[in-house]
Formats: structure tokens, sequence, C-alpha cells
């Protein structure tokens, strides 16, 4: 047998052995504007959908829409925090966190932020919301049990998207410096600051919590992954142009980069300590930039559009094509 053949096999052998990703249908949403993250509640069934000035609701198990949170300016990220029967949104534009009920939707107060709150999460060992602040370039800490401002994090540099290890750090992917940063979610210390070389320009965070490992997602269409504990960039397998997020399912050992521009996501799997390849490459289309998983049934969500055809600037989305682009595993 040809050396060549030989290679072809033992790939397609390997490749086998994990999960790939179909196309599985999309749930219509319609409406004008852009969009940001996505978040799936799996305990609760529920997608939230960052959709302009309002959070998309949609029921996972029937794939329907079931309700709005309007009345904001700028959405970008959606935390929840189920002990608390609480959610949190980031409205970039109005410089405001806004808490919202798990129950019926209703917002509940309106939170003071920094300039332009951007990706948001929910640490349960403080009980605190962390919203990162674009602009200012720090973090609004909000206190969830009681949905007041609490402290302010100074950063220098421009926050992405953040994480939570559960265990008491709060991990933020530094755009401008290719930095990752670990923050104490109690004491509210910036305890490291890593570099991320070869990243450049890092956006979606994702961690692998049980091996301790972070999944950034960089514009040279890399994923960097590091060490939460040294901060040690161990690994660094190709993703496509574009990414904006990143998902790690602890069950399948899989992480996930949605690449917009390429119109493609990246499956990689963790193949021993520190070991990782990339098992498959999803077609998507373009636009589709931000992603969820949801960790019961784990499907991808992405939130997409069509756009108008034609060279020059930057394709326009076409109203009513808003949707959410649904991928299932293969097994």
């Amino acid at each position: 047998m040809k050396l060549g053949l030989l290679v072809v096999l033992i790939t397609a052998v390997y490749a086998a052995q994990f999960p790939s990703y179909r196309a599985a249908g999309s749930i219509q949403i319609g409406g004008t504007g852009g969009w940001d993250y996505l978040t799936a509640d799996a305990t609760n069934r529920r997608l939230y959908v960052s959709h302009s000035g309002q959070v998309e609701v949609v029921d996972i198990e029937s794939g329907k829409p079931v309700g709005q949170i309007p009345g904001m300016t700028g959405v970008h990220g959606i935390a929840i925090a189920n002990e608390l029967h609480a959610g949190f949104i980031s409205d970039g534009r109005a410089n405001e966190v806004v808490e919202f009920s798990l129950a019926d939707l209703a917002v509940k107060k309106k939170i003071k932020a920094g300039t332009n709150p951007d990706g948001i999460v929910y640490d349960s060992i403080s009980k605190r919301v962390f919203a990162f602040n674009g602009r200012s370039q720090d973090a609004t800490v909000i206190d969830a049990v009681n949905g007041t401002e609490g402290g302010t994090v100074k950063l220098d540099g421009k926050p992405e998207f953040p994480v939570s290890d559960g265990a008491g750090s709060v991990f933020v992917n530094i755009e401008d410096k290719s930095e990752l940063l670990k923050i104490n979610s109690k004491t509210l210390a910036v305890e490291a600051k890593w570099p991320l070389a070869p990243c450049e320009s890092p956006s979606g965070l994702a961690m692998d919590k049980s091996n301790r490992r972070l999944f950034s997602v960089c514009d040279n269409k890399l994923m960097a992954v590091t060490d939460a504990d040294s901060g040690k960039v161990v690994a660094t397998p190709a993703i496509g142009e574009g990414p904006d997020a990143a998902a790690y399912d602890s069950e399948t050992h899989l992480a996930f980069s949605s690449n917009g521009k390429s119109g493609t996501m990246t499956v990689i799997h963790a193949d021993g300590r520190d070991k990782y390849s990339v098992v498959a490459t999803v077609e998507t289309g373009k636009g589709a930039r931000t992603m969820t998983l949801d960790a019961k049934t784990h499907k991808i969500y992405l939130s997409t559009a069509s756009f108008e055809s034609g060279p020059g600037k930057r394709p326009a989305i076409l109203p009513n094509t808003f949707r959410l682009l649904v991928l299932a595993p293969t097994f």
C-alpha cells in the first residue's frame, strides 16, 4: 500500500472515532437588526438570543420562539443565574446591565455599567455578575442577589468574552493586548496577566473546567489552549477565519470555534494531555460568527441571516431573515 493512501485511511479512521456535526434545520425569528452573543440555558431548556435592542427567547425542545425581552438599544450578551431565578443582559449602547426574571421574562432592574458593556458572565461562587466594558476597559461587578453595583475592575485593555471556572476565578480575553486575565471573583484582584502568543486579537473563550484548560479563538485563525493555572499556552490548533465564539463540551471532549468570515465551524477533539486535533470543519455560511452549546443534546446553535449580494461596502442584512442555524452531532 502506498504511503499517501495509508495516511488518508488512518486519518479517516481517526476522524470517525469522534462525532462530527451536520445541519439539522433552523429556527426562524425574523425582524431586523444585527446580533451578538446567544446563551443556552440547558436547565430550563431555553435559548436567549441577542437581536439588536432586544433578546429573543426560544424554547429548545420545540424550537419555537416563546417570548422577547425588549426595550434596550444594543444587546451584546446574556448571563443566566438559575439559582437566583434571574438573568442579566449587557446593553452596550445604554451602558447598562438589565436584570430580568427567568420565570416571566419581566425586566426587574437596570444597573449602571461602564462604557459599552459587552461580554458578561455569572460567577456562582461569589454570586456576582461581571460585565466587561469594551470602551472604558474595565469590568462592572454586580451583586446578583440584590441587583446592585458592587465594584469596578480596571483591566488596561479591551476585554472580550469571559468565563467563570466555578471555583473563584473569572477569566477574560483582552483583545488589543492578546492577553488572558485571571480575576479573583471575591477580592476582585487581577491575579494574572498571561500573553497568548502566537494568538492575535482573541475574542471568544470557553473552558474545560475538569482539566483546567481555556480555549481562546484568535483572529489569525488559531485557537490558543491555555493552562488555567500556569497561564502557559499548550496548543494552538488551526481554526477558520473571523472567529467570535468558542464552546466546549465536557462529555464529548470537543471544542468549537464559529468562524464568521469563512462560514465554518471548527470541531477540535482533546486527544490527551495537551494534544488537540481538528476532527471536522462544518459549513455554516458567512456571518454565522456567534454560537452556543446545549449541554443536554450537544446541539450547537448559531445566529445568522441572509445578506444582500454585491461588491463594495459591508453587505446589509436582509429584513426578516434572522434565524438560528441548528447543528446536531452525528452520533
